[in-house]
């Protein structure tokens, strides 16, 4: 396979991120590959350890955040809750409320630190949210939290609310120092956490998992690559080499499947399903419960959000691209892929009145669903990376139709290997949410509501129905 050339998008070099860029250059620190910050070495994970501290005007939020963890607070719904443990959560929740509003403007000179702000902010958020007694029914976000966390948010273009960037892409550090002299791009076995709520290495084995997916994904991105060019040739040769390069991602997609299903070896399901998932669950997932976000009268701008889910698997860049890539989305991202339960728009208004303000929510999104669940979780992706997959998605020669327009039987034979690889990532996927979700849940610990995932979504619904629609993409024989 060709390298790609120092003038390609894909090779643009980042600056150095602690210095920034040059005096009078604009900040590029997240723009490798042009604008849509991915690089060559580590694909949408950023090459160099996020940063793992906001300056000493932000240190305010960075002690909260500490407090909270070397604290060891306990979910407010869980069993055998101690006295010693709520008069701990309510001193900390009081403390949050007591912040001051901390100004974000000089964060906005930094894509870096607001990256972390946003992750401190979130990770504070959840913990004041999930430590709240479980007879709390409204969720009062308070405003030294909400003004800021909302600002920046709106800077970042996400919701203001955990999210996959912030739990995985954002959340590492070198476990061990890398030397001066050695590349300084992460490596799968020296990762480490730099955030978790449980300080549990279930919990840390969780978010590292999704990780080594995404660096494992790298040589995707470079396959795609070479295959555009070729179909950009589109003669014998090219088809040939295309053939190949879709074998070889059938190899690196199996890989992913391979890690995926190795979580299993330091996350025990029922630490996760009763310890760990609580945690970052949105308010979505909160049946009959509402977030309100306190202050936002203080600055014009904010408005109430609209997105709130928590983080998802669902909001991997790596794994849309590869849908996009092989023409698979149209089938993955269908709008009735939405992973809520069906209801009869005709007998739902005259039932609306006696339903629950969540299952309200979810009625209204299943009738009015225009994007799929998928499509939904790229609004809570980095921008820039929300941008790449437009740009793929623009490719004005698709491999999909240059494949099914193709008389080349080996090159359909590989491209339906690639798919059925995805395929099979996604059957391990639903093997995932089977161990990790659906058996521990049967074992009726937690409420009944914790099987809802992302976007109030029913998981296992969810998760096999994008598998199936998956599988459909395969082409059928002439």
């Amino acid at each position: 396979m060709r390298s790609i050339p120092q003038d390609h998008f894909l090779a643009l070099p980042r600056p150095d991120i602690h210095i920034g860029p040059p005096a009078g250059a604009p900040d590029t620190s997240t723009l490798a590959a042009h604008d849509f910050d991915v690089d060559t070495r580590s694909g949408f994970m950023p090459p160099d350890p996020p940063v793992p501290r906001l300056p000493e005007e932000w240190e305010a939020w960075e002690a909260t955040l500490d407090d909270a963890v070397q604290s060891r607070l306990q979910l407010g719904d869980k069993q055998g809750l101690t006295e010693h443990d709520k008069q701990q959560a309510a001193r900390w929740q009081a403390r949050v409320r007591e912040l001051p509003i901390l100004p974000v403007t000089d964060l906005k000179r930094s894509e870096v630190l607001l990256r972390r702000a946003h992750h401190v902010l979130a990770w504070i958020m959840h913990f004041y949210v999930r430590t709240l007694p479980p007879t709390t029914q409204e969720i009062r976000i308070p405003p030294p939290i909400t003004v800021p966390l909302l600002q920046v948010s709106s800077h970042l273009q996400l919701p203001p609310v955990l999210t996959y960037s912030d739990d995985v892409l954002y959340n590492w550090a070198f476990k061990n120092a890398v030397p001066s002299y050695e590349s300084p791009v992460p490596a799968l076995d020296n990762l480490r956490c730099l955030t978790s709520f449980t300080g549990t290495k279930d919990e840390e084995e969780f978010y590292l998992s999704s990780a080594r997916i995404e660096l494992q994904g790298v040589p995707a991105l470079s396959l795609m690559r070479a295959t555009m060019d070729e179909a950009f040739v589109g003669d014998d040769i090219a088809t040939q080499r295309i053939s190949t390069y879709l074998r070889h991602l059938a190899d690196v997609i199996a890989e992913l499947t391979k890690t995926l299903l190795s979580v299993r070896e330091g996350c025990d399901p029922e630490v996760f399903y009763n310890e760990i998932r609580p945690w970052f669950r949105g308010a979505d997932s909160d049946v009959g419960k509402k977030w309100i976000f306190e202050g936002l009268e203080l600055d014009p701008e904010l408005k109430e959000p609209t997105e709130v889910s928590g983080p998802s698997a669902g909001q991997s860049s790596l794994v849309h691209a590869l849908d996009i890539f092989l023409g698979v989305d149209r089938y993955s991202h269908a709008p009735h892929v939405t992973g809520l339960e069906k209801t009869s728009a005709a007998s739902s208004s005259s039932q609306a009145s006696s339903k629950s303000e969540s299952s309200e929510k979810t009625l209204q999104a299943s009738q009015s669903a225009s994007q799929s669940f998928l499509t939904r979780m790229q609004s809570y992706m980095p921008r820039h990376h929300r941008a790449f997959l437009r740009h793929l998605s623009s490719n004005p020669r698709p491999l999909r139709a240059f494949v099914e327009s193709s008389s080349d039987p080996s090159l359909k034979d590989a491209y339906n290997d690639a798919v059925q690889a995805l395929k099979n990532f996604r059957d391990a996927h639903v093997r995932i949410v089977a161990i990790y979700i659906v058996g521990p849940s049967k074992k009726g610990k937690r409420p009944a509501e914790e099987l809802k995932g992302t976007g109030g979504t029913n998981s296992i619904m969810f998760v096999k129905s994008v598998r199936d629609q998956t599988a459909g993409a395969v082409l059928k024989a002439a």
